[in-house]
């Protein structure tokens, strides 16, 4: 069967979408499967990096895409960039010949819909997974007016994409939900969640040591947000967690990854002086165990209105080394589901979402208990969520709409 993957990030970039994609795209080929995938030939957090046009790797065939680098700064930085990638995908896509499933991420936003015209022109099924759902994440961060000429544009343009998916991927109830409040029937969604990185992710006794080593944090209980920093994930109430504590050495506040609100985060500890934060970019993936096993505890955030429009993928990674994390968000959300399932909460704490006494009292709690050992109750539950199961059920769900 004839495959694309369109998004735009796809390997050797290092963030979350395009790390998923490297795993299908590895699975499908192995499956037999003829694949080519379509990406930017720019680095997603790093424009900087520059990738080939053309190559095939490892049984894959990737074409890359010519974008602009404006960057993230201000949203028509943005547009333009999306922008340019739309234009140059449609030449793109003309030039490729027909596929008997095309697979659309969501980055650029509503790329689905440009999946699904093609697939008009040439025939072909679709298939959308969905990382985040937009324009409803835009409408939710401020970026769109709910009811405006633009949010009602791009949600016409969804729904009609939505529609005539032969499956949607959905990652959790809250965001099948959504689909369904849309009026996209319950036959064709398929739910299930993204999956741990089980053949790059193992407990790393020794590469946490160097880690820590490294970075100057041997004696230091490490808090870590490790992913994209996004308007989506607010870490505000992080980060007056991190001034409260600026004066106990025993703890250091470490972010690592990429996104709009990194730089943000840079700029407050220099703006309050605090010698407690430190800031790393992305980790490449055969460095991601050490870096996330040198965490003492992770936090992972969730903004109330994003319930449904995002997921928390990060946290299946966290499960799977046993590590503890505390959970900032709304009462109820796919975090709290998670949580309900661990039988030890001191592996799974729950803070409200701006609740900032809650948050420092938990930490302090957390703090005084000092470090904790892995736990088999995590690393069980995360089995659920093995890339062995979850890739392998996808997989099936592409080729079963490529069959219709």
């Amino acid at each position: 069967m004839k495959i694309l993957l369109l998004n735009q990030c796809f390997y050797p970039d290092h963030v979350a979408t395009a790390q998923y994609l490297t795993d299908l795209a590895l699975g499908l080929n192995e499956a037999g499967h003829e694949v080519t995938v379509v990406a930017s030939s720019r680095g997603y957090d790093n424009p900087t990096n520059r990738y080939p046009v053309k190559e095939t790797w490892k049984g894959i065939q990737i074409r890359r895409i010519w974008t602009t680098s404006l960057g993230k700064k201000s949203r028509w930085r943005r547009f333009v960039d999306f922008g340019i990638f739309w234009l140059n995908a449609i030449f793109t896509l003309l030039c490729l010949p027909r596929f008997d499933v095309t697979v659309c991420l969501t980055s650029p936003p509503l790329i689905s819909t440009l999946g699904t015209a093609m697939a008009l022109i040439k025939g072909g099924a679709v298939v959308p997974w969905i990382m985040d759902l937009n324009p409803d994440e835009a409408v939710a961060a401020g970026w769109l007016k709910a009811g405006g000429m633009p949010e009602k544009i791009l949600g016409g343009l969804q729904r009609w994409s939505f529609h005539r998916a032969a499956r949607i991927i959905a990652l959790d109830r809250f965001m099948a939900q959504r689909l369904m409040d849309k009026g996209v029937s319950e036959k064709i969604i398929h739910t299930d969640a993204p999956w741990s990185h089980d053949d790059a992710l193992h407990w790393d006794a020794a590469g946490r040591d160097d880690f820590r080593n490294q970075q100057g944090l041997t004696d230091k209980f490490v808090v870590m947000y490790s992913g994209n920093h996004s308007p989506c994930h607010p870490l505000d109430t992080v980060l007056q967690a991190a001034a409260h504590f600026a004066d106990d050495d025993r703890m250091a506040f470490l972010f690592v990854g990429g996104g709009s609100e990194f730089v943000k985060v840079k700029a407050f500890a220099v703006a309050r002086g605090l010698k407690n934060i430190r800031c790393l970019p992305y980790q490449p993936l055969e460095s991601l165990s050490a870096s996330l096993s040198s965490a003492d505890l992770h936090l992972v955030v969730m903004g109330p209105p994003f319930v449904g429009m995002i997921h928390p993928c990060k946290v299946y990674n966290i499960l799977a080394l046993g590590l503890p994390f505390l959970a900032i968000g709304p009462k109820e959300s796919h975090l709290t589901d998670l949580a309900a399932r661990l039988p030890d909460p001191n592996y799974a704490r729950l803070t409200t979402f701006g609740d900032q006494e809650q948050l420092n009292r938990n930490l302090s709690e957390i703090l005084e208990m000092g470090r904790l050992p892995p736990s088999e109750d995590s690393r069980r539950l995360a089995s659920d969520f093995s890339q062995k199961i979850l890739r392998s059920r996808l997989i099936d769900v592409i080729t079963a709409a490529g069959s219709c």
